[in-house]
Parts: structure tokens; C-alpha cells; sequence
């Protein structure tokens, strides 16, 4: 067809485009070769007892025996692999037996985009979303059935958190205000057909928008919460999440307006405005076991708040990251977690806060991260619509599998582990509007820790 460029421009883009597409080439041709040489290595070092993944490559993190061979070996691949780029070497898929993760559920029926997804501390354990629709839903994490839909906001409901003891959630809204609500639902009896794993996955997979319809209609026909038990109301902007501290009778919010509010539960009165961050909060956390809170921010920093000395609170700051810091979590112990815009990860011991002990780089921009306690696992949910595990000490041990059948088809907003659960270990929420249950047995790298 006739262009309407001026032939020297078109003539420019045409070369330039030539030269780019030469560029792939070579990278490709490099891709294979370096895919080639993995083999082979591989092969030499599993005839001495040893294997060596991509993901273990790419951060030149290589187990040695103490033979000189295998040495002289691991020097190489180091070198080969500082001299090759690094976007090739994450880009290796490292499918490993020893990591199996598996789809299970899909739960379809919000409208919109899901923000966030949290699991429940009590018995029942349910599913909570949290999404822009307005709503919150409960499901039940084995059928997949819409049980609850919480419809008390004016706005996109932006965080979901479980009671530790009872029967009630906490949400956050961009409509200025955090709501409590309780619940009671009655779990369906689970049906004799075993419908998750494999056989479960193709019919989720197959019959993909006529269930997101049907599911949207079950949404709407589940019993409706419209109002709150308790409404805290002190924002003057979004709040974008919010937490109980531990005991559950006090909760705190994290707003736009650039302040994080610590509430009591019974009175609704506002006990501490904690102002300090310079930009917007995006997340809030608090510690499982004692009374700490971090509060992340668009100004690149997280803040640790201390309110176990109920005379004082303290506040420390970490500025570890050079974009906005998207979430910050507690882990057992001493430790805190924070993801940002920068993609990168980190981890923090609290005792010394100069320097991270750990540090993650990734390759797209990491949204609400979560740490499964027990393994000490953290999820890594992606702009990109991926989601990566990693242990502690940076190394990646898996990533959920991802195609055009499975896995989310937009950004992935949040994610939630839920511990020692019969049928879903993780669970995955995204802005294509359905949040996933995944089953993960990563066993034999956990055994080698």
C-alpha cells in the first residue's frame, strides 16, 4: 500500500526496523546457544551428582562440591553467565520436577478488577476478593461458589482482611472509609466428583467466558451484606488497605491522603493519625504477634510503627527502594518483606535496618506480595501477569505456570498462601477480574534449606 510517510523517513524506519529485527536474530541465535550449553553442562555435572537450573544460573548462586573439577566448572558457568545479558537468562524456563505447581480453581464472578485476595483465620476457612466493582465476595475455596457479597461501599473496594477469632472482615474502599462487617455462611458440602487438579482445570479452562457469565449471575444471587457493622471514617482521600493488629480489637488504614489511622474496633474512635510519608500510602501490615505496623508509600519509602509501649509509639524508616514501594509485609520473626515499582524485592531484618539482607530483582513491577509463613515462601505477583516464588534468601524456587489457557491474562494484584489448607496452598487475584487457587509442592527444595 501507498505510504504517506516522506520517503527519507520511510527509508529510516525501514532500516532502523531491519536493524532491530537483526538484533532479535543474534539474541535468539545467543538464547539457543546458551540454552545448549546449559544441557551440556548439566549433563557433566549430573554424572558427578549435581544439577544446575536457570534461576540458580542468573543469580550466580551455584552449589559446589569440593572437588576441584566441579569448581573449575562453576567458575565457568559463572563467567559464562556475567558475560551473557541477564534478561536471557531469567527468560530460561526452569520446569524442574522437584516444583510442581497446579491449578485448581478459578473463582469467577466479580465485574471488575480484583485488587486483593485474603484467606480466612477461622473456621470456616473462605476466600475473600476484594475489587473495583464495589463489592467483596466470600467463596468457598473447594466448590468455587460465591457464599457472601458485601455491598456497603460507594467505591472500589481495595483490601480484604479476616477477623483473627471471629466471624468478620475488614475492608478498605475508595470511598474514604474502612468498613467492618460480619458474616456467617455455611460451607457447601463438597461434591464426590473430585473437580480440582487436572480434570477441574480443563473444564475451567475450556468453558471459560460461558462460566464467567454464569458465575456472574451466582454472585448476584448470593446472600447480600449492605451495610456495616462499623463504619471508620477520618480519610480524606482513598484508602487503599487496611489491617486488624493483633487480638483484633483495634485496626488500622492506609489512605491517599498520604496518612495511615489506628482505630478501635468497638468505639470507632481514631486513637493515632500516623503522618510522616511524603506521597500516597499504597499498603499497611501489621505483625502477627505484636502490636507493629508498616506502612508503605509512593515516596519510596516503608515505615515501621511500634505501639507495644502504649506511652509512646515510635516510628523507624526504610528507604531501601527508588520507586514507589507497592507493599510491605511481616514474616515470622524479625524480618519484613517489601516489593516495589523498582522491581525489586527485599528483605529486611528489623533489628538492622541499614541494608537489606536480601535482595530480588525481577523484571516487571511487583504488586501485593505475601509470605507463607510455615514454608517462608514469598509470592511475587507481577505487572506483567506473572507471579514467581522465592525463599528468603533470594533464590527462585518456581514460577506459576502461564499461558494463553491457564494462569491470568492481565496484571496480578495480590496474593494469599494459606496455610496447611487440604486444596489450595496459594491463592492469586488479578485485573482480569477472577482470582485463582493453585496447589504447590516445591518439596524437595524446601528439604535441601
Amino acid at each position: 500500500p501507498d505510504s504517506k510517510l516522506p520517503s527519507s523517513v520511510r527509508s529510516t524506519l525501514l532500516e532502523l526496523f531491519g536493524q532491530i529485527e537483526r538484533e532479535f536474530e543474534n539474541l535468539y541465535i545467543e538464547n539457543l546457544e546458551l540454552r545448549r550449553e546449559i544441557e551440556t553442562l548439566n549433563e557433566r555435572l549430573a554424572a558427578e551428582g549435581q544439577a544446575i537450573d536457570g534461576a540458580e544460573l542468573s543469580k550466580g548462586q551455584l552449589k559446589t562440591k569440593a572437588s576441584h573439577s566441579t569448581s573449575q566448572l562453576s567458575q565457568k558457568l559463572k563467567t559464562t553467565y556475567k558475560a551473557s545479558t541477564s534478561k536471557l537468562v531469567s527468560s530460561f524456563k526452569t520446569t524442574t520436577s522437584r516444583a510442581v505447581c497446579q491449578l485448581v480453581k478459578e473463582y469467577i464472578g466479580h465485574r471488575d478488577g480484583i485488587w486483593d485476595v485474603s484467606v480466612a483465620r477461622t473456621q470456616p476457612v473462605v476466600l475473600g476478593t476484594a475489587s473495583a466493582d464495589h463489592t467483596a465476595l466470600l467463596w468457598s475455596i473447594e466448590t468455587g461458589r460465591c457464599l457472601v457479597k458485601y455491598a456497603g461501599h460507594v467505591g472500589s473496594v481495595n483490601s480484604i482482611k479476616f477477623h483473627p477469632s471471629e466471624q468478620s472482615a475488614l475492608t478498605a474502599s475508595g470511598d474514604q472509609t474502612a468498613h467492618i462487617w460480619r458474616y456467617a455462611v455455611q460451607l457447601p458440602t463438597p461434591q464426590p466428583v473430585a473437580d480440582t487438579s487436572i480434570g477441574g482445570e480443563d473444564e475451567v479452562e475450556c468453558s471459560d467466558k460461558d462460566e464467567a457469565d454464569v458465575d456472574g449471575d451466582v454472585s448476584s444471587d448470593c446472600p447480600t451484606i449492605r451495610a456495616p457493622l462499623t463504619s471508620l471514617k477520618s480519610h480524606q482521600g482513598v484508602v487503599i488497605a487496611a489491617d486488624w493488629l493483633v487480638g483484633g480489637k483495634q485496626a488500622v488504614t492506609a489512605s491517599w491522603d498520604r496518612t495511615a489511622n489506628l482505630y478501635d474496633v468497638e468505639t470507632a474512635e481514631l486513637l493515632h493519625s500516623l503522618t510522616g510519608h511524603d506521597q500516597e500510602l499504597t499498603h499497611c501490615c501489621t505483625h502477627p504477634t505484636q502490636r507493629l505496623v508498616v506502612t508503605s508509600s509512593r515516596d519510596t519509602t516503608f515505615r515501621l510503627w511500634d505501639f507495644r509501649d502504649p506511652s509512646i509509639h515510635s516510628v523507624n524508616v526504610f528507604q531501601g527502594h527508588t520507586d514507589t514501594v507497592t507493599s510491605a509485609v511481616f514474616t515470622v520473626g524479625d524480618n519484613v518483606v517489601s516489593g516495589s515499582d523498582d522491581r525489586t524485592v527485599k528483605v529486611w531484618d528489623l533489628k538492622n535496618m541499614r541494608s537489606p539482607i536480601a535482595t530480588i530483582r525481577t523484571d516487571s513491577a511487583i504488586n501485593r506480595i505475601n509470605v507463607c509463613v510455615g514454608q517462608k515462601i514469598i509470592a511475587l505477583p507481577h505487572d506483567n501477569r506473572q507471579v514467581r516464588l522465592f525463599d528468603m534468601s533470594g533464590v527462585r524456587l518456581a514460577r506459576l505456570p502461564h499461558s494463553s489457557r491457564q494462569g491470568h491474562r492481565r496484571m496480578v494484584c495480590c496474593s494469599a498462601w494459606s496455610e496447611d489448607h487440604p486444596v489450595c496452598n496459594l491463592f492469586t487475584c488479578g485485573f482480569d477480574r477472577q482470582a485463582i487457587g493453585w496447589s504447590i509442592n516445591i518439596p524437595a527444595l524446601l528439604q535441601e534449606k
